[in-house]
């Protein structure tokens, strides 16, 4: 196992984080694959709705995670990808025109027409995270994939500008640099779930991606094969769990266990009758609930942000244009009656988005609560192509360097391609 084919990734969340060590294999650079060597999981402290609130808690947490990952695959890494999410997160769309520079449009024509689309002025406060091609135009025809060989005078792109806080991004490097790592890369986290568990076909037919998070539930639509909306709503499972306390007179970590052990999102699915003991107490003694009441609870709030999500999709417009459905992923998305009651509410096909494509431990990374962590490390596996495509061979002829000129441009355009 070679050190330069090591990839490793950090999603911390609301309530757990979550580290990975993948071996990137498969035909390189133009098919990588991953290898799941190590699996490290730590509960989230000093971090709330993707902000670190306590530099030294969250790192804590990340080192536990990371440590645990390392043990379990027998090896060291320097450098990870990390995911960032949150309310800071803004977007925008921006276009870059050039004129074409010979009789045809070539690599080096797209790369300045992305170049001025990049130049978009943004904030002193914020720092721009991803900026992803849309589409091109070509003398004023619109909607081409991929302009190269097309003859032209006139290129325009429109292209997705991904903005992140510059004080939560610049906090969480802190956290990576402090447990003793580099920081290869931040990637907002709902692109790194649709990369793990979206098909080619979802993200050309129309999906919207719901990543069902502790603190934060994420809205990634997809049409055409690109990223054309991204949202975060500030509701999530933990307040599914703060319900529960409330209704019934339980402790937080009572309400989790119970919602883990018995939980259920759809009522319909609950037949009348049964019961659930729960916790006792001194002052209280034995007591149990009706399984109808704990169901009824969790359906309502789950309910609640689904139609938050129904209504983000309206006012953006994209509700209509979603031919793949819903894919609904993240730790809340394991509760059973998640994908019937998310069709309900969205009146489309749903299903449950799980992490797929892996080899190695399989089996520890197989649940959707998995999606972002395995994600980044794909994401991870692709700039590694990447990086090998563009790095010349010794001593080349013409011939061989036209052939990696050409793989270099396939797989950037590829790697443009991931959202």
């Amino acid at each position: 196992m070679s050190a330069d084919r090591l990839v490793a990734a950090l999603d911390i969340g609301a309530a757990w984080t979550t580290a990975l060590i993948a071996e990137v294999t498969g035909d390189l650079p133009r098919h990588p694959q991953l290898r799941v060597l190590g699996v490290g999981k730590a509960r989230t402290s000093g971090f709330k709705r993707g902000v670190v609130s306590d530099i030294e808690e969250t790192t804590r947490t990340a080192t536990r995670a990371l440590d645990d990952a390392a043990r379990m695959a027998g090896v060291r890494v320097d450098a990870l990808y990390v995911g960032i999410a949150g309310e800071h997160v803004n977007t925008m769309t921006s276009q870059g025109m050039v004129a074409v520079a010979g009789s045809e449009i070539t690599r080096a024509d797209i790369e300045r027409a992305n170049e001025v689309a990049r130049a978009q002025a943004i904030p002193k406060d914020r720092e721009l995270l991803h900026a992803i091609p849309q589409e091109y135009s070509v003398d004023r025809h619109h909607g081409v994939r991929d302009p190269i060989g097309m003859v032209g005078t006139r290129l325009e792109t429109e292209m997705y500008l991904v903005t992140v806080g510059s004080a939560p991004a610049t906090n969480l490097r802190r956290v990576i640099e402090k447990a003793g790592f580099r920081t290869a890369e931040l990637v907002l986290s709902p692109l790194a779930s649709a990369l793990a568990t979206l098909t080619e076909d979802e993200k050309e037919l129309g999906a919207a991606l719901v990543e069902m998070g502790a603190g934060t539930t994420d809205v990634a639509v997809f049409l055409e094969g690109k990223i054309r909306h991204v949202a975060t709503l500030p509701i999530g499972g933990n307040l599914v769990t703060s319900d529960i306390v409330h209704g019934l007179g339980v402790t937080p970590a009572d309400a989790e266990r119970l919602k883990e052990q018995y939980g259920c999102a759809y009522e319909p699915m609950v037949e009348p009758g049964q019961f659930i003991a729960l916790p006792s107490t001194v002052t209280q003694g034995d007591r149990q609930i009706p399984y109808e009441l704990l169901a009824h609870i969790i359906h309502q709030r789950t309910d609640e942000i689904f139609d938050l999500v129904q209504r983000e999709l309206e006012r953006t417009g994209f509700a209509g244009h979603l031919g793949s459905g819903v894919v609904v992923t993240g730790g809340a998305s394991v509760t059973p009656g998640i994908a019937e009651l998310a069709a309900d509410v969205f009146g489309l096909s749903v299903r449950i988005g799980a992490p797929s494509g892996l080899d190695g431990l399989v089996e520890a990374v197989g649940s959707p609560k998995y999606a972002t962590v395995v994600g980044l490390a794909q994401y991870g596996a692709h700039r590694l192509a990447l990086s090998m495509a563009t790095t010349p061979a010794p001593k080349k002829s013409a011939l061989a360097g036209a052939g990696v000129d050409g793989l270099v441009g396939k797989v950037k355009t590829w790697l443009q391609d991931f959202f």
